[in-house]
């Protein structure tokens, strides 16, 4: 069992030693290594390392998203909706993105990534800074079921069953 006094979280910065990190999956070992700081300089996503007793274990990326329901089935648009009081309905709602996720090998199965995914609302709860309702992840086909089981997100729409990525979202205001 893990002992979660030993995790720390920090903001990845330029001078940030990431090279002793891997993970499974290759693309997201390079962007850590290769494309992270840059969309960080360019202010286009935010990393976030994890550390467990002083060792890197995981790693997220997250950035500003758009619910757009405009563009969608009917279902979708009333079943997101009707928990907005009608004065308050839009055909767009503010999001976060978690655009990656990440954990290194010797860490893998051990509940980091959903430690994580209990962790990034309260970087937006209790006191959301900027009107943020919605956590959004392109997740990959074979992690939809890690993100429906372990952070309770949902499909957006069922256009997107059989791709190698599905939209899913979790309602921030659900949190708690």
């Amino acid at each position: 069992m893990m002992d979660y006094e030993k995790f720390r979280f920090q903001r990845l910065e330029p001078d940030t030693p990431i090279d002793n990190f891997e993970c499974v999956d290759s693309d997201l070992n390079d962007f850590l290594r290769e494309e992270a700081k840059a969309y960080q300089a360019e202010l286009l996503s935010v990393t976030y390392l994890v550390y467990y007793d002083g060792q890197l274990a995981a790693y997220f990326s997250l950035l500003n998203d758009l619910v757009r329901l405009e563009e969608t089935e009917k279902r979708v648009r009333n079943r997101i909706n009707r928990k907005i009081p009608f004065a308050k309905q839009r055909n767009h709602y503010a999001a976060v993105k978690l655009g990656r996720l990440a954990v290194d090998r010797h860490f893998a199965h051990q509940g980091i990534g959903e430690m994580i995914l209990k962790v990034i609302p309260t970087m937006f709860l209790p006191r959301n800074k900027t009107g943020c309702r919605f956590l959004t992840v392109d997740a990959l086909a074979t992690a939809t079921a890690f993100y429906e089981q372990k952070g309770c997100f949902r499909f957006f729409t069922e256009q997107d069953e059989g791709d190698d990525t599905r939209l899913m979202y979790f309602d921030l205001k659900d949190f708690g």
